[in-house]
């Protein structure tokens, strides 16, 4: 999926290897001018790609035949093989007059993958829309319930538990005690995302996702260094990018551990003591706009310029995204180039 100035297109290979692309207007292009504020854009910026992330991801699913396919148990599987078979069988028996029917000890896994095309490509009972969509709202909600326990909740719980018996993680002043929490609370969270990063990576499917992931890097920068766009020049290209989500989500967190230092400060400051766990929970969840809005920004910042700042502010992102980018093949380059292609404005706009 590539996002343009004014155009967002996605190309995914259909399941008979046809690279399908499917082109629509780019969200916020027609907001008004204060949705492009400095911060206040990086909010709008962030609810974008998360919403057209989604789209782009249940659609390829649909367009390439992954959401049919359901992890079968051993009981199943042995019986859509054996249908399999049957239909082969069928196939070959009932061979069009004057064409040879394949031998049945012919019947290779390509004929019997084809056979399944097929009946994917004849399914007429998909869901209803209105299902899918609300589908797709429980998982939101439950992924966002999710998120506040295990990135904002989770942290402050257990600095909480361990500062009673763990001496070093508390100090006497109030402006050290919030550096030392907050600092806590920001590597744990940092830990969490690595690790959730690490272990979904191990999926098939998702290193999949990661390495058109590693297409998308490679294209733009070939775009951006100016070359003409074909296999071979994209595959030359690094694949870590300044401007990676990932190295956004990072910026996020860094950034929440410097705004969440001032919490406990402004609080003995205004009511002469710390706020208790849920209420300042609550308040870092009220910051989350500020956070996205300053992240956004930094992570611009980074894409625009090469100095000893930007490269120190891209390097943890960087690092990260040795597990969530990696080494694309020939056709998913292919893919990326064709998304590319369709974005790229007439009008030199994407230039800064």
């Amino acid at each position: 999926m590539m996002r343009g100035p004014k155009n967002t297109a996605m190309a995914v290979r259909n399941t008979k290897g046809e690279i399908v692309v499917e082109e629509f207007l780019t969200k916020g292009v027609k907001r008004p001018a204060i949705c492009r504020w400095p911060v206040i854009r990086g909010i709008f910026g962030y609810l974008d790609s998360m919403t057209v992330g989604y789209r782009c991801l249940m659609r390829s699913a649909e367009l390439s035949g992954l959401e049919d396919i359901v992890e079968e148990s051993p009981k199943k599987k042995k019986k859509r093989e054996a249908e399999q078979a049957a239909r082969a069988a069928e196939a070959v028996t009932e061979a069009p007059v004057g064409e040879a029917p394949p031998a049945t000890e012919e019947v290779t896994d390509a004929y019997l993958i084809d056979c399944e095309i097929k009946a994917i490509e004849e399914k007429d009972d998909k869901l209803p829309a209105w299902v899918m969509t609300a589908t797709m709202v429980v998982s939101l909600v439950l992924a966002f319930a999710l998120a506040i326990g295990l990135f904002a909740l989770l942290p402050t719980v257990l600095y909480n538990q361990l500062a009673k018996n763990v001496g070093f993680l508390t100090a006497n002043g109030a402006a050290l005690n919030s550096l030392i929490k907050s600092a806590f609370e920001g590597v744990l969270k940092i830990l969490l995302l690595v690790g959730y990063m690490a272990l979904i990576s191990l999926m098939k499917d998702i290193r999949r996702t990661f390495m058109y992931h590693g297409a998308e890097h490679k294209t733009i920068f070939c775009y951006e260094a100016g070359l003409e766009l074909t296999v071979e020049n994209v595959r030359r290209q690094r694949r870590f990018h300044p401007r990676c989500g990932t190295s956004f989500l990072i910026l996020m967190l860094l950034v929440g551990i410097f705004i969440s230092f001032f919490i406990d400060p402004v609080s003995i400051l205004i009511m002469g003591k710390t706020l208790p766990t849920l209420l300042r929970v609550a308040v870092k969840l009220l910051t989350l706009p500020l956070i996205v809005g300053i992240g956004y920004e930094l992570i611009k910042l980074a894409g625009r310029h090469d100095n000893l700042f930007t490269r120190i502010l891209s390097a943890p992102g960087v690092w990260l995204q040795r597990i969530t980018v990696l080494e694309p093949t020939d056709d998913m380059i292919e893919c990326a180039i064709e998304a590319m292609v369709r974005v790229i404005p007439s009008d030199n706009s994407d230039n800064y």
